[in-house]
Protein backbone atom coordinates (compact mmCIF):
# COMPACT_ATOMS: atom_id res chain seq x y z
CA UNK A 1 0.00 0.00 0.00
CA UNK A 2 1.33 3.54 -0.34
CA UNK A 3 -0.08 6.05 1.88
CA UNK A 4 -0.02 9.31 1.98
CA UNK A 5 -1.14 11.43 5.79
CA UNK A 6 -1.17 15.10 5.57
CA UNK A 7 1.03 15.41 2.83
CA UNK A 8 1.50 18.75 1.50
CA UNK A 9 3.98 20.29 -0.89
CA UNK A 10 5.38 23.72 -1.74
CA UNK A 11 8.03 24.58 -4.59
CA UNK A 12 9.77 27.32 -4.56
CA UNK A 13 7.67 28.81 -1.93
CA UNK A 14 4.26 27.83 -3.48
CA UNK A 15 2.29 25.54 -2.34
CA UNK A 16 1.38 22.60 -4.83
CA UNK A 17 -0.41 19.84 -2.74
CA UNK A 18 -2.28 20.73 1.04
CA UNK A 19 -2.75 17.94 3.33
CA UNK A 20 -2.97 15.39 1.18
CA UNK A 21 -4.76 12.35 2.65
CA UNK A 22 -5.09 9.03 0.19
CA UNK A 23 -4.09 5.15 0.30
CA UNK A 24 -3.01 3.86 -2.86
CA UNK A 25 -3.63 -0.54 -3.24
CA UNK A 26 -5.24 -3.14 -4.10
CA UNK A 27 -3.78 -3.41 -7.78
CA UNK A 28 -5.45 -2.55 -11.02
CA UNK A 29 -5.47 1.06 -12.54
CA UNK A 30 -5.72 4.71 -10.34
CA UNK A 31 -6.24 7.51 -12.55
CA UNK A 32 -5.64 11.20 -11.31
CA UNK A 33 -7.08 13.96 -13.47
CA UNK A 34 -7.93 17.40 -12.91
CA UNK A 35 -6.61 20.52 -14.84
CA UNK A 36 -3.25 21.79 -15.15
CA UNK A 37 -2.00 23.15 -12.32
CA UNK A 38 -4.31 20.93 -10.00
CA UNK A 39 -1.13 18.86 -8.42
CA UNK A 40 -1.48 15.85 -9.96
CA UNK A 41 2.34 15.26 -11.52
CA UNK A 42 3.41 16.57 -8.09
CA UNK A 43 1.56 14.36 -6.13
CA UNK A 44 3.10 11.50 -8.46
CA UNK A 45 6.37 12.85 -8.15
CA UNK A 46 6.47 13.15 -3.99
CA UNK A 47 5.24 9.28 -3.75
CA UNK A 48 8.85 8.61 -5.90
CA UNK A 49 10.88 10.98 -3.52
CA UNK A 50 11.66 13.49 -7.02
CA UNK A 51 9.92 16.48 -4.85
CA UNK A 52 10.45 16.96 -1.39
CA UNK A 53 7.35 16.93 0.89
CA UNK A 54 6.70 19.91 3.18
CA UNK A 55 4.99 18.07 5.73
CA UNK A 56 2.99 15.27 6.31
CA UNK A 57 4.55 11.78 5.45
CA UNK A 58 4.76 9.10 2.38
CA UNK A 59 4.80 5.17 3.10
CA UNK A 60 5.30 2.31 0.55
CA UNK A 61 4.93 -0.88 2.27
CA UNK A 62 4.83 0.51 5.36
CA UNK A 63 8.42 2.10 4.12
CA UNK A 64 8.66 6.07 4.94
CA UNK A 65 9.87 7.43 1.02
CA UNK A 66 11.80 10.01 3.03
CA UNK A 67 14.15 7.53 4.72
CA UNK A 68 14.18 4.48 2.93
CA UNK A 69 17.08 3.82 0.60
CA UNK A 70 17.29 4.84 -3.16
CA UNK A 71 18.15 0.98 -3.98
CA UNK A 72 15.15 -0.31 -1.53
CA UNK A 73 12.44 1.66 -2.74
CA UNK A 74 13.51 1.09 -6.55
CA UNK A 75 12.43 -2.14 -5.67
CA UNK A 76 8.73 -1.08 -4.73
CA UNK A 77 8.10 1.54 -7.43
CA UNK A 78 8.70 2.72 -10.86
CA UNK A 79 8.20 6.22 -12.38
CA UNK A 80 7.84 7.21 -15.81
CA UNK A 81 8.38 11.17 -15.71
CA UNK A 82 6.76 13.39 -18.14
CA UNK A 83 10.56 14.28 -19.44
CA UNK A 84 10.68 12.04 -22.55
CA UNK A 85 14.73 12.62 -22.41
CA UNK A 86 16.17 10.08 -23.33
CA UNK A 87 19.80 9.25 -24.60
CA UNK A 88 19.31 8.74 -28.58
CA UNK A 89 22.12 6.45 -28.93
CA UNK A 90 20.90 3.95 -27.40
CA UNK A 91 18.74 1.11 -28.57
CA UNK A 92 15.03 0.20 -27.34
CA UNK A 93 16.74 -3.04 -25.52
CA UNK A 94 19.33 -0.73 -24.14
CA UNK A 95 16.84 1.61 -22.08
CA UNK A 96 14.33 -1.74 -21.21
CA UNK A 97 17.60 -3.27 -19.45
CA UNK A 98 17.76 0.07 -17.33
CA UNK A 99 14.92 -0.79 -15.38
CA UNK A 100 17.24 -3.84 -13.85
CA UNK A 101 19.48 -1.86 -12.30
CA UNK A 102 18.25 -1.87 -8.85
CA UNK A 103 18.48 -5.37 -8.99
CA UNK A 104 21.59 -6.88 -10.67
CA UNK A 105 23.55 -3.12 -10.07
CA UNK A 106 25.05 -3.59 -13.12
CA UNK A 107 25.95 -7.22 -13.69
CA UNK A 108 22.71 -8.81 -14.99
CA UNK A 109 21.72 -12.05 -14.53
CA UNK A 110 19.53 -14.98 -16.42
CA UNK A 111 16.61 -13.32 -14.48
CA UNK A 112 17.16 -9.38 -15.64
CA UNK A 113 17.45 -10.85 -19.26
CA UNK A 114 14.43 -12.90 -18.69
CA UNK A 115 12.61 -9.43 -17.40
CA UNK A 116 13.48 -7.31 -20.32
CA UNK A 117 12.46 -10.17 -22.97
CA UNK A 118 9.36 -10.33 -21.08
CA UNK A 119 8.61 -6.38 -21.21
CA UNK A 120 9.66 -6.18 -24.78
CA UNK A 121 7.08 -8.90 -25.42
CA UNK A 122 4.27 -7.30 -23.70
CA UNK A 123 4.48 -3.51 -24.86
CA UNK A 124 5.30 -5.00 -28.58
CA UNK A 125 8.27 -4.02 -28.74
CA UNK A 126 10.74 -7.07 -29.49
CA UNK A 127 11.02 -5.84 -33.48
CA UNK A 128 12.36 -2.89 -32.70
CA UNK A 129 14.62 -3.85 -29.81
CA UNK A 130 17.77 -3.32 -31.64
CA UNK A 131 16.44 0.38 -33.22
CA UNK A 132 18.08 3.52 -31.76
CA UNK A 133 15.75 5.42 -29.24
CA UNK A 134 16.17 8.80 -31.89
CA UNK A 135 14.57 6.78 -34.86
CA UNK A 136 11.56 5.64 -33.13
CA UNK A 137 8.02 7.46 -33.06
CA UNK A 138 6.49 9.04 -30.08
CA UNK A 139 4.14 6.43 -29.63
CA UNK A 140 7.14 3.59 -30.26
CA UNK A 141 9.50 5.62 -27.54
CA UNK A 142 6.52 5.61 -24.85
CA UNK A 143 6.03 2.34 -24.50
CA UNK A 144 10.34 1.66 -24.46
CA UNK A 145 9.67 3.87 -21.49
CA UNK A 146 6.54 2.03 -20.19
CA UNK A 147 8.52 -1.16 -20.67
CA UNK A 148 11.60 -0.18 -18.86
CA UNK A 149 8.98 0.78 -16.09
CA UNK A 150 7.82 -2.36 -16.26
CA UNK A 151 10.62 -4.54 -16.13
CA UNK A 152 11.47 -3.04 -13.17
CA UNK A 153 9.61 -5.59 -11.43
CA UNK A 154 7.88 -3.38 -9.24
CA UNK A 155 4.58 -3.80 -7.64
CA UNK A 156 3.73 0.01 -7.80
CA UNK A 157 4.02 1.58 -11.53
CA UNK A 158 3.50 5.36 -11.56
CA UNK A 159 2.79 7.05 -15.05
CA UNK A 160 2.84 10.84 -15.45
CA UNK A 161 0.73 12.07 -18.40
CA UNK A 162 2.79 8.61 -20.94
CA UNK A 163 -0.02 9.62 -23.41
CA UNK A 164 1.44 12.93 -24.16
CA UNK A 165 1.57 13.79 -27.75
CA UNK A 166 0.07 10.44 -28.72
CA UNK A 167 -2.06 9.73 -31.60
CA UNK A 168 -5.05 7.83 -30.64
CA UNK A 169 -4.31 4.78 -31.83
CA UNK A 170 -0.84 4.35 -29.69
CA UNK A 171 -2.66 6.16 -26.65
CA UNK A 172 -5.51 3.65 -26.79
CA UNK A 173 -2.89 0.37 -27.46
CA UNK A 174 -0.95 1.31 -24.65
CA UNK A 175 -3.91 2.02 -22.36
CA UNK A 176 -4.95 -1.70 -23.75
CA UNK A 177 -1.37 -2.74 -22.39
CA UNK A 178 -1.10 -1.16 -19.28
CA UNK A 179 -5.02 -2.56 -18.31
CA UNK A 180 -3.33 -6.04 -19.49
CA UNK A 181 -0.36 -5.72 -16.81
CA UNK A 182 -2.89 -4.60 -14.27
CA UNK A 183 -5.33 -7.68 -14.90
CA UNK A 184 -2.67 -10.16 -15.53
CA UNK A 185 0.61 -9.03 -13.56
CA UNK A 186 -1.47 -7.56 -10.47
CA UNK A 187 0.31 -4.44 -10.57
CA UNK A 188 -0.82 -1.57 -9.40
CA UNK A 189 -0.84 1.77 -12.30
CA UNK A 190 -0.85 5.10 -10.72
CA UNK A 191 -1.31 6.98 -13.58
CA UNK A 192 -1.87 10.85 -14.55
CA UNK A 193 -4.09 11.41 -17.46
CA UNK A 194 -5.92 14.28 -19.52
CA UNK A 195 -8.05 12.26 -21.51
CA UNK A 196 -11.40 11.99 -19.71
CA UNK A 197 -12.30 8.88 -21.92
CA UNK A 198 -8.92 7.12 -21.30
CA UNK A 199 -9.78 6.79 -17.38
CA UNK A 200 -13.54 6.15 -18.04
CA UNK A 201 -12.87 2.90 -20.34
CA UNK A 202 -9.31 2.05 -18.16
CA UNK A 203 -9.13 2.55 -15.27
CA UNK A 204 -10.92 1.23 -11.95
CA UNK A 205 -10.45 4.05 -9.48
CA UNK A 206 -10.50 7.81 -10.31
CA UNK A 207 -9.16 10.27 -8.24
CA UNK A 208 -9.90 14.19 -9.38
CA UNK A 209 -7.93 17.18 -8.10
CA UNK A 210 -8.03 20.95 -8.18
CA UNK A 211 -5.76 23.52 -6.56
CA UNK A 212 -3.54 21.04 -4.47
CA UNK A 213 -6.72 19.33 -3.15
CA UNK A 214 -8.58 15.85 -3.81
CA UNK A 215 -12.02 17.16 -5.42
CA UNK A 216 -13.37 13.07 -5.31
CA UNK A 217 -12.05 9.52 -5.71
CA UNK A 218 -14.15 6.94 -6.41
CA UNK A 219 -14.99 4.49 -9.38
CA UNK A 220 -15.54 6.20 -12.77
CA UNK A 221 -19.24 5.94 -12.71
CA UNK A 222 -19.44 8.30 -9.68
CA UNK A 223 -16.50 10.66 -10.62
CA UNK A 224 -17.22 11.31 -14.10
CA UNK A 225 -20.19 12.94 -13.44
CA UNK A 226 -21.56 16.38 -14.44
CA UNK A 227 -21.43 17.52 -11.03
CA UNK A 228 -18.22 16.74 -10.25
CA UNK A 229 -16.61 17.64 -13.55
CA UNK A 230 -17.76 21.06 -13.00
CA UNK A 231 -16.56 21.27 -9.40
CA UNK A 232 -13.14 19.91 -10.93
CA UNK A 233 -13.37 21.69 -14.46
CA UNK A 234 -14.85 24.44 -13.93
CA UNK A 235 -17.14 24.61 -16.52
CA UNK A 236 -20.21 21.87 -17.87
CA UNK A 237 -19.22 18.85 -19.11
CA UNK A 238 -22.20 16.32 -20.22
CA UNK A 239 -21.58 12.47 -19.67
CA UNK A 240 -23.40 10.12 -21.77
CA UNK A 241 -23.24 6.36 -20.82
CA UNK A 242 -21.83 4.40 -23.73
CA UNK A 243 -21.17 0.60 -23.76
CA UNK A 244 -21.59 0.81 -19.58
CA UNK A 245 -18.89 3.65 -19.65
CA UNK A 246 -19.30 7.32 -18.52
CA UNK A 247 -18.05 8.96 -21.51
CA UNK A 248 -17.42 12.83 -21.30
CA UNK A 249 -18.86 14.82 -24.01
CA UNK A 250 -16.18 17.98 -23.38
CA UNK A 251 -16.11 19.05 -27.31
CA UNK A 252 -19.66 20.08 -27.70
Amino acid sequence: MIELQNVSVALSGVPILSDINLELSGGGITALIGPNGAGKSTLVSAIARLVPTSAGRITVDGLDVAQTPTRTLARRLAIMPQDNVVAGRLKVAELVQFGRFPHHQGRPAAEDHAAVEEALTIFDLLDIKEKFIDTLSGGQRQRARAAMCFAQGTDYILLDEPLNSLDIFYARELMRTLRHVADTKQRSIIIVLHDLNHAAVHADRIIAMRDGSIIADSTPEKVLCTSVLQSVFGFEIDVETIAGKPISLHFL
